[in-house]
């Protein structure tokens, strides 16, 4: 009993709860945990509404939570199991819409659900989930896109028995509880008297029909998993983070419902010189303080190769320049972004003698109208002391 929650946490509530406190918790846990509210994780809901529904049935009975108060889940052992006494309408996977909560907790003295006879649901389509999978593309891929082969675990219907579950040459037999409605009316004990409901039967799951021969290939399931290889086309100009999805990919659905899809989450690996902003690359290159003051042909990396720049006289550091339409690719429109190239200037180290020589009188032969920048600051200057 070790691995078991306690019930009070596995209902969000305290242990002096009154019972007015244990069903509205009951109803918001069951409500949230709904496996038709997560087609995704069918399997981890209905794990959860056992855990759930076992909590209610002993916490909403008086004897048996005073017990369980006193002696813990070793009580309930005691008692023949912490059970569902009774309470087992999520049992086995069973479920059916929103409502069924609703009829689970109130039912009606007039013998049926609130909403009348519900249609059984077990054997109602249902989608496939869906396969999520992710993959690591270099920057150069994400911008010009590519063709990925990939390998996908997945269920597949049996072929064995053309998921039915059952053995080849047997089929599924009416169960003898419920006579093949899936259904059986449960009476229990409410603080409003008894109440009578219709749930799905805890013997076939709510199918109407038992398996007694299980196919050997799929053990009953009807499904089985194999491994397929999946070609992909990844969009030139996919971005990091964003998800493709193949309908029709992930696992086949039951009963005749549709496969879910398979998710494929990109993440983009940066890139030693470019940058992205939105469908934007941005760049820094390095230029001489000569290529600056004089100016110069460059050449300029782009995602589609290297185009020739010329870097204007006088360039300042840090200026910018775009590279109109080179760019990422707009997804699914005939348009580009821009490139952008931000121009540093490497100031020179480790100078000789004749080298500083030099510039101290290139730099003495120099007056403010070469520094307009320059000159403008100190005139600044000069106006601000004399406020």
């Amino acid at each position: 009993m070790a691995d078991k929650r306690d019930y009070y946490e596995v209902l969000g509530i305290q242990k002096g709860a009154s019972e007015d406190e244990i069903k509205k918790a009951y109803r918001k846990m069951a409500r949230e945990n709904h496996p038709d509210l997560h087609p995704d994780k069918v399997e981890e809901c209905e794990e959860k509404m056992k855990e759930i529904n076992e909590a209610y049935s002993v916490l909403s009975d008086p004897e048996k939570r005073q017990r369980y108060d006193q002696f813990g889940h070793d009580g309930m052992d005691a008692m023949g199991g912490g059970g569902f006494g009774g309470f087992d309408g999520f049992a086995g996977g069973g479920y059916g819409d929103m409502g069924d909560i609703f009829d689970s907790l109130f039912g009606n003295i007039f013998g049926g659900s609130m909403g009348g006879t519900r249609a059984n649901t077990a054997n109602a389509p249902r989608r496939g989930r869906d396969i999520n999978y992710g993959i690591n593309i270099s920057f150069m891929e994400a911008c010009q896109g590519k063709t990925q082969e990939l390998n996908i675990g997945h269920q597949e219907t049996c072929t064995a028995c053309n998921g039915t579950g059952a053995e080849p040459g047997t089929k599924p037999e009416v169960c003898p509880d419920c006579r093949g409605k899936g259904q059986v009316r449960v009476t229990q004990q409410t603080p409003l008297g008894a109440m009578s409901t219709t749930r799905p039967c805890p013997h076939c799951s709510g199918k109407g029909t038992v398996i007694k021969s299980p196919c050997q290939k799929c053990r009953g399931a009807g499904r089985v998993k194999v491994q397929k290889r999946v070609s992909i086309t990844i969009p030139a100009g996919i971005d990091n983070g964003q998800t493709l999805r193949i309908s029709g990919e992930g696992d086949c659905g039951m009963n005749g419902g549709p496969a879910g899809n398979l998710n494929v989450s990109v993440t983009v690996r940066p890139h030693p010189i470019f940058n992205r902003e939105g469908y934007d690359v941005h760049c820094e290159i390095p230029i001489t303080y000569a290529q600056a003051v004089m100016g110069d042909e460059i050449t300029v990396p782009t995602i589609d190769g290297n185009v020739k720049f010329s870097i204007p006289e006088g360039t300042q550091n840090g200026a910018k320049h775009r590279l109109k339409g080179k760019g990422i690719k707009y997804l699914q429109q005939d348009r580009r972004g821009d490139q952008y190239v931000k121009l540093y200037i490497e100031v020179p180290k480790n100078l000789s003698k004749k080298q500083k020589d030099l510039l101290k009188e290139f730099e003495e032969s120099l007056s403010e109208k070469n520094y307009a920048k320059r000159g403008s600051f100190f005139d600044k200057l000069k106006d601000l002391f004399k406020s």
